[in-house]
């Protein structure tokens, strides 16, 4: 697989909530922060198994990007489909 989700993205996504630029996006992510990433992620990935060890990972920008990686999100597989 390749192309896994960057941060940029990541980023990119959080931005959408509250209309902000993506500079204006912190590292902390807040819990209202978070179900909006998650949604958005499903909504462009599909349906996504995170369990609670994830979620809780996923409160800094960092954190949710290493998350989204290990969940293989973004990649492309060999069949050309993107995972996760």
């Amino acid at each position: 697989m390749s192309g896994a989700l960057e941060r940029s993205e990541v980023v990119a996504m959080l931005a959408t909530y509250g209309d902000r630029r993506p500079e204006q996006v912190p590292e902390a992510i807040d819990s209202l922060e978070l179900a909006w990433l998650i949604h958005q992620v499903e909504q462009r990935y599909g349906g996504l198994d995170f369990d609670d060890d994830a979620i809780a990972r996923m409160f800094t920008v960092t954190g949710a990007v290493d998350v989204l990686r290990d969940l293989r999100v973004g990649s492309v597989g060999s069949d050309g489909r993107v995972g996760p």
